[in-house]
């Protein structure tokens, strides 16, 4: 084609009705329309599907057996707080304990929770092999009083390792209880026991730093009173 009829067509598009322009366009989005309409049908009975599948789960089935479960467990509760721990975990005859709960609503935030305090209770009752079966039922959680839960299950499982010797696994869950949540209480007192794992570890060095941040960050702490004391010690091991 000539440099001239490329120059004519160029003219003539230009001078295309833009009206024209409009009802082409559509034209061709109504046959994509037509053509792919089963699949786009499809694809949108999915969405529909899937959403309304999660708000129907959440609101009709998980919500109601959270507070179920919280009903069941209201007096375990009670039991556990008055420091009866064979009730509170195993139920007193008449109310359901905590494994009850976990068997029935395990599943649920609630059951979860239960699990946690089940694990405490065979801590108490020197079960250490079933404490720790229960506490790794247990899942994190956010938002407050939530995070102080979940240093104190992250912390017991690190007691519960060194109890059997397991310092690395101890560190390690330690380490999870101190990033779990931020605060005066639980972040310097979990600190306190990374450093004496760390120095069970031969890693003195490590356990100073740790001290040293618990006197400069945590100074309005209980762990703080006898930090001192305490980073004199591992400085002599660490030589």
């Amino acid at each position: 084609m000539s440099a001239s009829a490329n120059a004519k067509n160029k003219q003539a598009e230009q001078h295309v009705d833009p009206e024209q322009k409009i009802e082409t366009a559509l034209d061709k989005t109504e046959l994509f329309f037509e053509k792919h309409t089963k699949q786009l049908l499809i694809g949108l009975l999915v969405v529909v599907v899937i959403v309304g599948g999660f708000f129907a789960y959440r609101y009709l089935i998980l919500q109601p057996r959270n507070e179920k479960a919280a009903e069941m467990m209201f007096v375990a509760e009670q039991q556990f707080a008055a420091d009866n721990y064979e009730a509170a975990l195993k139920g007193d005859g008449s109310n359901a304990g905590f494994l009850d709960v976990v068997e029935r609503y395990g599943s649920t935030r609630t059951g979860r929770l239960a699990a946690h305090y089940a694990g405490i209770c065979y801590m108490k009752q020197g079960d250490l092999d079933a404490a720790m079966t229960c506490l790794e039922q247990y899942r994190p959680v956010k938002g407050a009083p939530g995070v102080i839960i979940n240093a104190q299950n992250f912390g017991l499982r690190g007691d519960i390792h060194v109890n059997r010797g397991e310092y690395a696994k101890a560190q390690e869950m330690y380490s999870r209880a101190v990033e779990a949540a931020d605060n005066v209480l639980t972040t310097p007192y979990y600190l306190r026991k990374l450093a004496f794992v760390y120095a069970a570890q031969g890693n003195a060095q490590e356990a100073v730093k740790i001290c040293q941040r618990i006197k400069i960050q945590y100074a309005g702490s209980l762990e703080a009173r006898d930090i001192d004391k305490l980073i004199g010690e591992f400085g002599q091991q660490g030589k």
